[in-house]
């Protein structure tokens, strides 16, 4: 689902004829801006992940990345990928990743190097997982804390993730 490429509404209508046409999956980029500005187009991911489980039955749907250190929280990426996971009937993968300047600068927190990023990244995975075993939970890192957090409705089982790689250190990672 090329988000640069097309507006959410034919997106939604993507998603379904893709399933009728025995597609096994779908991914969902999840940018701010479009590659460039020729494109048109980049609404907001997760409603139109929402809008595809919708209208959709069997195909998988996940992100194609979803960032979550600089313009998303790790605690609501946490939230939203348990809620899509429910909307989806368990058909949802989370895929993250370190992120690359073009989308995630426009909250204006700067944009910090690689070896900083992959941290955040991995704190960032600690808090969904801790935070997808429900209850109040708390967590206290480098980069980030989460206070006094409960997701309220997950899914019977974790929301699968998927890490992005470009080369050896994140591979590693």
């Amino acid at each position: 689902l090329m988000s640069e490429e097309h507006d959410p509404r034919e997106l939604v209508a993507i998603a379904r004829r893709s399933e009728e046409a025995g597609f096994d999956f779908l991914v969902q980029s999840d940018h701010y801006h479009p590659w460039v500005p020729e494109q048109q187009h980049s609404p907001y991911a997760w409603s139109v992940l929402g809008a595809a489980a919708a209208v959709t039955e069997r195909i998988e749907l996940s992100t194609f990345v979803t960032c979550p250190t600089i313009r998303y929280h790790p605690a609501i990426v946490a939230q939203k990928a348990a809620t899509m996971a429910l909307l989806a009937d368990g058909r949802f993968r989370l895929n993250l990743g370190a992120g690359e300047r073009l989308n995630e600068h426009v909250v204006g927190e700067g944009w910090p190097a690689v070896e900083t990023r992959h941290e955040m990244l991995v704190e960032a995975v600690d808090i969904n997982r801790t935070l997808w075993r429900g209850g109040y939970q708390s967590f206290d890192g480098r980069y980030y804390s989460v206070e006094d957090a409960c997701v309220f409705d997950l899914p019977e089982r974790p929301v699968p993730i998927g890490i992005a790689a470009s080369g050896p250190r994140s591979v590693e990672l």
